[in-house]
């Protein structure tokens, strides 16, 4: 009969953290830099008993400076404002898609100028514009009215947007890629 209690599998997850606290920090002498302190290069023992008069943290900032940078700080807090600078960055910044529109060697005028406007709005809102034309069957012996057509397309796109590479085929594609144009 097996006795009740602990697994003797289980070991406790040690929680790794990213920068030495305190007594963690090995370096013999630190450049310590903070609120309420004058900066300068201190003993490790000097250093983490300015720490403790403040009542706040000594972190290792940059270990690889010759001394290790370290900062007086309450960690907790420190850590709270690095996760929101984070959080922030990754709200501002926008993941473009790629979108794609596509054409057939006979597609007319009228359709090849509402799919221009879309690929406009795209290229404007920094999306990428996959374009092709897709070649059905005998159509695949019409490829440079294809070719014209996304030369064509590029051309209506070049205020806002720029060609990659020229266009190729692929299977029984023709694909052209464009990028947008950076904003001044």
């Amino acid at each position: 009969m097996q006795k009740k209690g602990r697994n003797p599998n289980f070991r406790p997850r040690v929680v790794q953290r990213e920068h030495k606290l305190n007594d963690e920090i090995t370096a013999p002498e630190v450049r310590v830099v903070g609120e309420n302190i004058e900066p300068g290069v201190y003993p490790i023992a000097k250093a983490i008993k300015l720490a403790q008069d403040l009542e706040v943290d000594l972190v290792e900032i940059s270990p690889n400076g010759v001394p290790p940078v370290c900062r007086l700080i309450d960690y907790q807090k420190f850590l709270y404002e690095k996760k929101k600078k984070e959080k922030e960055q990754k709200a501002k910044s926008k993941q473009s898609e790629v979108k794609e529109i596509r054409f057939t060697p006979n597609t007319d005028d009228h359709d090849f100028d509402f799919k221009s406007k879309h690929a406009e709005k795209f290229l404007i809102d920094g999306d990428k514009v996959k374009c092709y034309v897709q070649f059905k069957g005998r159509a695949i012996m019409f490829q440079e009215r294809g070719e014209l057509m996304l030369l064509k397309f590029a051309e209506r796109l070049a205020e806002v947007g720029s060609l990659e590479s020229m266009p190729k085929m692929e299977g029984r594609r023709m694909i052209a890629i464009f990028t947008p144009k950076k904003k001044k």
